[in-house]
């Protein structure tokens, strides 16, 4: 299972809606330096930001409008905006990833774990300078059992 997790996290294995997010991680960690590992913490999340302008624009991947009416809720991640009646919109700056490759790494952990709620990679939406991933993953409706007393 350990090789299975770095092949992916690689892009040497595929999992369900990987290309866009593996070749994101490709991207991001092409054009890191040699020295990214002494860097701080934020000034590389910066850089990696501007290179995410970049690879957005140079592919026209960006997600151009968000419907704001269609607003479902905010965790301290992400925003939830629902998008029909199968799946939901997902929006994340990487807040609370050291870098932009962490999160992505995590969608693929994700998507390698739990098939049945993958996120695909859309997008990127930028807010008044704060740039977010934006990724679709299918809605699932809580459900509640109440067990009955005998």
């Amino acid at each position: 299972m350990k090789d299975d997790i770095q092949n992916i996290l690689s892009g040497k294995i595929q999992v369900r809606h990987h290309h866009l997010i593996q070749a994101t991680c490709s991207y991001l960690k092409r054009s890191q330096g040699a020295g990214s590992m002494a860097q701080d913490q934020q000034q590389l999340k910066d850089q990696e930001a501007e290179k995410l302008i970049q690879f957005a624009s140079d592919h026209n991947l960006w997600v151009e409008s968000i419907n704001i009416d269609n607003y479902v809720s905010q965790g301290a991640e992400q925003k939830v905006y629902l998008k029909d009646g199968t799946t939901v919109l997902k929006l994340n700056d990487a807040i609370y990833y050291a870098s932009w490759i962490d999160y992505f790494h995590n969608l693929l952990l994700n998507n390698l774990f739990f098939p049945d709620t993958a996120y695909n990679l859309l997008g990127f939406y930028n807010d008044q300078g704060v740039i977010y991933a934006v990724v679709e993953q299918p809605f699932v409706k809580a459900s509640y059992y109440i067990r009955r007393s005998s």
